[in-house]
Order: C-alpha cells, then structure tokens, then sequence
C-alpha cells in the first residue's frame, strides 16, 4: 500500500517562497488502480515526479508498506518497487530498445519476450527490437517503449504519467487492454495521470488536482457524475468549504 500524507513541494524563486503542491493526502492499496485527472497545471505530474523522487518533498509522508520513503534516491524507490514512465520520455543515443528493455527488466530477455512487451503497447516488435532510442523514433513511439520498459519487470507500484499523450487511438486501445489485463491479475497498484474517459472510467478510486491541492478524491462510483455528467446529484460526495471530499481518501 502507497500512503501519501500532507505531500508538500515548495521552490524558491527570486526570494519567493512557491508552493507548487500542498497538504495532498491519499492512499491507493495493493491491487487498485487509482487515476489522477484534474486541468493542466494542477500540480498532477509534480505529484508523479515526487512520489518517484524526480523532485525532492519538502514536507509531508510518502508510505509504502508502512516504510516512509521521503529520503529515498530514485534508484531506492525502483528497487522499493516502484516503477515510472514520463510524461516526455527521454531519448538514449546508442541504446537499442532491445538492450533498454533488457536494462529495465535487470535480466536479458528472450526475443519473444520483447516482441511480446513491444507489441502490447501497439509496436511492430521485430522493426523496432534493433532501433535506437534516439530522436529517430516520433514521440508517440518513445511514448510506447518507455511504458514497455515499465511492464518488462513486476512492480508494486507502477506509475504512468499520461500514458495517451502523443498516442495514435489504434495504439491507445491497445495500451488500455494492457491496463485491464494488469489490473486483472490485481497483481500490482496503477497509478495513472490521464484526462482519458476511457481510463479515468477503469478507475477503482478517482483521485482530482487542481490548484495544487486535491478537489476530490473518492471511489469511482462517487467521483464519475462529477466528472461526466455534472446535472447528476452525487449523494455519497460530502460539500465542505467549496471543495468536495469523497470516503475513500484521507483528506484533511
């Protein structure tokens, strides 16, 4: 279990002091898959880049199984078990996508294997096994290798920051038949960033940001009439100050 308690982020610029998120408070348990949705800017890929350790928390709790993790390097937390793929992947000049698929899984895999991994996420695995990850490849390709590199190993927690973007739908389907399998085998926690109705509705727990703060966070049966039908009376949200808090989150 992932628990997230009062995760704060704050920068300083020209003197200033910016909070960019703050008090964001929520738990995803084994086997669940939780959506972050909420408008651009809202402080959602901050939130991913902090819970892998891209960016330093400055105040609050990251829990996985009951060990804070706050400290911990990147290298730490992948082999904690969490798993990540960017928003924008980054390129790797010299790297196959054979040979970053063997580094992600830590073990050399068996061709079939890749062409399996490269072919769940809508590639042509043999025209691609010997490429390389480099600016070659369109964004919506690099897209795709870098979340194969994410399924090549088991993770407890795997966390996909806009898996759509850059996307053809062809490919997209293909992902979102990825998605459901994994949260079938209830085998490992989705974390996923997405505007996409068709995961933000896979969703076991839907969880909303917005100005840096969490606007709502709650099953998906609670959260789902907020989001695509808002005449709908949603009688299990509670209205508090403005801001909307479902059961099934630790807000405060």
């Amino acid at each position: 279990m992932l628990e997230v308690r009062n995760l704060t982020y704050e920068v300083v610029e020209n003197g200033e002091k910016i909070t960019i998120v703050k008090d964001i408070n929520f738990a995803v348990g084994d086997g669940e898959m939780l959506v972050i949705t909420g408008p651009n800017g809202g402080g959602k890929s901050t939130v991913a880049k902090l819970l892998m350790g891209v960016l330093k928390a400055t105040g609050g709790e990251l829990l996985l199984d009951g060990e804070d993790i706050k400290d911990l390097s990147i290298d730490e937390r992948a082999k904690a078990g969490i798993g990540y793929a960017f928003q924008q992947p980054p390129t790797f000049k010299g790297m196959t996508i054979r040979r970053l698929l063997n580094l992600a899984a830590g073990e050399e895999l068996p061709e079939p294997v890749c062409c399996d991994l490269l072919s769940n996420v809508g590639m042509c695995a043999r025209e691609y096994l010997d490429r390389e990850v480099d600016a070659t490849l369109s964004g919506g390709e690099r897209k795709r290798v870098e979340i194969a590199t994410v399924l090549a190993k088991s993770h407890k927690i795997c966390i996909f920051d806009e898996p759509e973007a850059g996307i053809d739908l062809w490919s997209f389907s293909m992902l979102v038949k990825e998605f459901e399998k994994i949260h079938e085998r209830k085998k490992e926690t989705l974390l996923l960033i997405s505007h996409q109705e068709k995961i933000i509705r896979m969703a076991d727990r839907i969880l909303i940001i917005k100005d840096g703060g969490v606007s709502a966070c709650g099953s998906a049966e609670e959260i789902l009439p907020m989001l695509f039908d808002e005449d709908r009376e949603c009688s299990c949200m509670n209205r508090k100050g403005g801001r909307m808090y479902g059961t099934g989150c630790d807000n405060k």
